[in-house]
């Protein structure tokens, strides 16, 4: 599988990148500066300057971008726009890494994580642009996309069980009960997502969450 992973060298992007060449993927780190990957090729490049050509021949690519300034928090919505356009009628699969905010707490779908009470207010703005940018995502009929959720605590520093469960678009708790999943967790089930989506309409179109187990 050749597998492009757009903004390589971000704390996820980085984990990602790493795990997919750990499993023999054939990957190229796009990254703006130096490649700090573990991917032997690499191209740097911003992702807003990205071209068809950029991306063609790939079989998926993975999109890891984040914004978290209030400046730049509309680039969540942008940046899937352009991606989409470039990929637009192309048989290469669109696999976002998205957010937690957005998840359904009940079965009608009418009410999200980020509209409970104890949801921090600074966190607001972010979830707030990237279910915008996942509503957008969700009428493009033209890529072939999957928006992945990680669990609401979403540790950065957190270890690697190996051991993580498969949701859906309403907000799944482990057997502890708790919404939880590290980074290494999340990358290491982003790569299980992209390896299983190959050759299966499944995911497409879809926003799925990850959880650990």
């Amino acid at each position: 599988m050749k597998l492009a992973v757009i903004c390589a060298n971000g704390k996820t992007g980085r984990l990602i990148t790493n795990k997919a060449v750990s499993r023999g993927l054939d990957v190229t780190a796009v990254v703006r500066g130096e490649n700090k990957t573990d991917a032997e090729n690499a191209l740097s490049k911003d992702l807003f300057e990205l071209t068809r050509d950029d991306l063609s021949g790939y079989d998926a690519v993975v999109d890891a971008f984040g914004a978290w300034t209030p400046e730049t928090l509309p680039q969540h919505g942008t940046s899937l726009s352009h991606l989409c356009d470039i990929l637009s009628g192309t048989d290469t699969k669109l696999y976002v890494v998205g957010g937690a905010g957005s998840l359904y707490v009940n079965a009608e779908h009418t009410a999200c994580v980020s509209d409970g009470e104890n949801f921090p207010d600074a966190f607001k703005p972010l979830a707030s642009a990237m279910a915008k940018a996942l509503g957008a995502l969700r009428e493009r009929h033209d890529v072939k996309w999957t928006y992945v959720s990680p669990a609401a605590d979403f540790r950065a520093d957190g270890e690697e069980t190996g051991s993580y469960i498969l949701g859906g678009e309403e907000l799944t708790l482990s057997s502890k009960g708790e919404s939880v999943i590290s980074y290494a967790d999340y990358a290491s089930a982003m790569i299980h997502i992209v390896e299983h989506g190959e050759n299966s309409a499944e995911y497409v179109g879809k926003r799925i969450s990850v959880v650990e187990a």
